[in-house]
């Protein structure tokens, strides 16, 4: 067991992962990932279920060890390094509060294994409790909290060893959604106070993209796509980026036309002018556009002079209210289509009505049609 005599300050390390694979028997949990986390970012992994990111997550803080590659703390192979010399705690969705323990006895577990006197150990708990909300409260029991408050118990757990990196695992999914939006900012005015390098888990598209500086995007222990939450909800590299990432209208097209980012597409609702965020594709190859639901919107009839969006005639065939917006589904041709717009009274699509849309050219996306499957126009 080591001593601590002072509390270090937290200093974020750059985490470099590469050729990181993991196997559990016949399954191949992580497939050569290899990634860089910059200092003191707010870095999300993001994927369904059984992507590998909980594995990843596990080899970051030591409780796993991989079959193969390196990972790097600030340049340095940590590797081998037992999960309390790294200086990376670990928040678990399921909270690990001791229930015999009172709140401060929990917050000051990890000082008092690492025999912090007992004077710092009190003030370095009563300060990180008052950071995280709780001031007060350390003589309650966890049984006496509700599950913000646990949740935020876990987190002052990690704080008070003044780590350089917090790893994050699903800890709002035991939440309901109030406390689940409550704590999302609890977190990022945290990250934003102390400047330590977060990485979180999770499969809550909706958590990634509010809080994320950067994410990765994993399927069957390979990371898909990598970037700004902005980055690859706009311009995502791939259908399956696409369609995890909120919600999508996916048509498949063929290429007419490709001059540098603009690509002219033929679907089933008419030729559309597109982008394509990567290398163009070839004149005749099949594509698939994507479309986000608030990018698709009633359109003035006829189309102005100069007008250069992508227009068609549609029918709502249904329409839900949501509050603020309005969910819309069209039909055009045999193509279903969903339209996020506006709530505004003057202005509602109503179901049987037949009229114009239009989608901007910048918002109508190329990207490259699933291997092996065909596209049909």
């Amino acid at each position: 067991m080591h001593t601590e005599s002072k509390p270090a300050a937290a200093h974020a390390p750059s985490l470099e992962i590469e050729g990181i694979t993991k196997r559990f028997g016949n399954v191949t949990a992580l497939d050569a990932v290899s990634l860089a986390i910059h200092p003191g970012e707010l870095f999300f992994l993001l994927g369904p279920s059984g992507c590998g990111k909980t594995t990843l997550l596990r080899i970051l803080a030591g409780l796993e060890r991989p079959d193969a590659g390196i990972i790097r703390f600030d340049g340095e192979d940590v590797a081998r390094r037992p999960p309390y010399l790294r200086g990376a705690p670990m928040v678990f969705q399921n909270y690990a509060l001791w229930p015999h323990l009172t709140v401060g006895e929990n917050v000051a577990f990890g000082l008092v294994e690492r025999r912090v006197a007992r004077r710092e150990i009190a003030a370095r708990v009563a300060a990180t409790l008052e950071r995280v909300g709780l001031a007060g409260l350390d003589r309650r029991r966890p049984g006496q909290l509700s599950g913000g408050q646990q949740q935020r118990v876990v987190l002052a757990r990690a704080l008070v060893l003044n780590p350089g990196v917090i790893l994050l695992d699903e800890p709002l999914s035991n939440l309901d959604a109030r406390l689940r939006l409550e704590m999302r900012e609890a977190i990022q005015e945290l990250h934003t106070a102390t400047a330590i390098t977060f990485v979180y888990v999770t499969h809550d598209q909706a958590e990634a993209l509010s809080l994320a500086d950067r994410m990765a995007v994993m399927a069957n222990g390979r990371i898909q796509a990598l970037g700004t939450p902005a980055e690859l909800y706009h311009r995502p590299p791939t259908v399956f980026c696409a369609d995890f990432l909120g919600e999508a209208n996916l048509i498949p097209g063929r290429v007419r036309a490709a001059s540098g980012a603009s690509v002219t597409v033929e679907t089933a609702a008419g030729v559309w002018t597109a982008v394509s965020p990567a290398a163009p594709p070839a004149i005749g190859d099949g594509v698939v556009v994507m479309v986000r639901p608030e990018a698709l919107q009633p359109a003035a009839q006829p189309a102005p002079a100069g007008d250069s969006d992508n227009r068609m005639t549609a029918c709502v065939t249904a329409a839900r209210l949501n509050g603020a917006t309005l969910t819309v589904s069209l039909s055009v041709g045999a193509l279903t289509l969903k339209a996020t717009c506006l709530n505004r009274p003057e202005a509602l699509p109503r179901v049987g009505d037949t009229g114009a849309w239009r989608i901007a050219a910048d918002a109508a996306v190329v990207l490259p049609a699933a291997a092996g499957g065909g596209v049909a126009i």
